[in-house]
């Protein structure tokens, strides 16, 4: 984690990158982002925590290159992740939501000896992206990256598997959520971790007149959550560089 960025982030002067961008704003993510005291903490925390490294810097950079949204976890959401699939001692992780494979290094590089990613990405060009950063970072043989839509790969992945997964990460469509959420219980065991990513909507989650079919499928996914009885979970509001949002954290508690 501590190599600092060469030959895979060319700069010039100023330590900007060859699209313009810095290293700071490519390592933000969202390089479009105002400075705000929140975004300038995120940037502290970054910069003491979460050392410059080499493969994710790269992943940034060649996902802004091809053109997908800047919408990747920042670095120290990544870590955090790292650290939870960690802690859960998770050897098989679902993530629902490629994008350029940013989040999926972070969580790969969490497991242990055999353990492996299931990643799943709707979008060619993002799959072929995150394949490429994946394959910078070394990553090939411990990261399973199925493209298609996601509500017709899950059922594959239910009949082929024989054990459930140990922690799943939904960061895909949010008006798809509430079927994720589904899926992710259906692929769970007791003990199971599972993480929502960007269910506050910058607080249009409270909105229940809001015509936002993302703010509709958070509120139909935190309907479900509070009437399941098999989890345990709470959500938290977040603001950072990529402004605000939040993440919802649970344990399966019963055998689903």
């Amino acid at each position: 984690m501590a190599e600092r960025m060469s030959t895979q982030m060319p700069a010039g002067k100023n330590g900007r990158a060859r699209n313009g961008s810095t290293r700071r704003d490519l390592r933000r993510g969202w390089s479009a982002m105002p400075e705000t005291p929140w975004s300038a903490v995120d940037q502290y925390i970054t910069d003491l925590l979460v050392p410059p490294d080499a493969a994710l810097d790269a992943a940034l950079l060649e996902s802004a290159a091809a053109g997908l949204p800047a919408i990747s976890v920042t670095p120290n959401q990544g870590k955090l992740l790292q650290l939870i699939a960690r802690i859960q001692g998770a050897r098989d992780i679902l993530e629902i939501g490629t994008l350029g494979g940013y989040s999926t290094i972070w969580l790969a590089r969490a497991l242990p000896a055999g353990g492996r990613v299931v990643t799943l990405e709707s979008d060619p060009k993002h799959a072929s992206v995150a394949r490429a950063n994946l394959a910078r970072a070394g990553l090939e043989e411990s990261v399973e990256l199925r493209l298609g839509l996601a509500l017709e790969t899950l059922p594959l992945i239910a009949r082929e598997r024989g054990r459930p997964f140990d922690l799943i990460f939904i960061d895909a469509d949010k008006a798809g959520i509430p079927k994720y959420f589904a899926w992710a219980l259906t692929l769970s065991r007791t003990g199971t971790v599972i993480i929502v990513d960007n269910v506050v909507r910058n607080g249009a989650v409270i909105d229940a007149s809001s015509a936002d079919p993302s703010v509709q499928g958070v509120r139909r996914f935190n309907e479900m959550l509070a009437a399941e009885p098999r989890v345990s979970a709470t959500t938290i509001q977040t603001v950072g560089s990529k402004g605000y949002d939040g993440f919802t954290i649970m344990l399966v508690t019963k055998g689903a």
